[in-house]
């Protein structure tokens, strides 16, 4: 009889991990792709607010206005899935950040409106949000990938078929806010 409850027990413990375990590997899944949702959310709004500076150029230099849209237009994708995708985009934006920088330089009335010093510091704090959801993902990443690779857990999340995701490294984009 005392076999019987001790096997009893040890099913029952070894279920109730189990199924706690495969919960905590959801949630923490839910939470990586809530964070890369909200970096594609602050990036998209990153294009629109460089899209309403394109449209500002376009009243001093049609030229760069096109060359500007058609690069947005090129670089900017629908969706972002994963951390690699939200690295594009970032190191997409910086680029063409950069040139809008390159033509306010050369219009120093551009430079001087409100509209664009506005939108720039608009921008500032949109670039501030990716950093902050950046954080945000590659903290639960932290905890997924730890959960993912701790025994007795990593046995658990390989039969459900959980992964190790990538963290969101900075790569080609800038490690300090950009010159404006």
């Amino acid at each position: 009889m005392p076999l019987l409850f001790l096997t009893v027990a040890l099913i029952v413990s070894v279920v109730i991990y189990f199924v706690s375990t495969q919960r905590e590997l959801v949630g923490l899944d839910e939470k990586v792709k809530n964070a890369i949702s909200q970096i594609g959310v602050q990036i998209e709004t990153r294009w629109d607010a460089i899209s309403a500076l394109t449209k500002l150029i376009g009243k001093y230099s049609m030229h760069e206005y096109n060359t500007l849209q058609n690069t947005i237009q090129l670089r900017r994708s629908a969706a972002i899935e994963t951390g690699e995708d939200a690295l594009q985009q970032i190191n997409a934006l910086d680029q063409v950040m950069s040139r809008i920088n390159a033509v306010a330089e050369e219009y120093p009335d551009l430079k001087a409106s409100d509209i664009y010093t506005d939108t720039i510091e608009l921008l500032n704090e949109f670039e501030n949000n990716v950093r902050y959801s950046r954080q945000m993902y590659n903290d639960t990443a932290t905890q997924l990938n730890k959960l993912v690779r701790q025994w007795p857990s990593s046995f658990i999340a390989r039969l459900l078929g959980f992964s190790q995701v990538k963290y969101l490294q900075l790569g080609n984009a800038k490690s300090e806010y950009p010159n404006i």
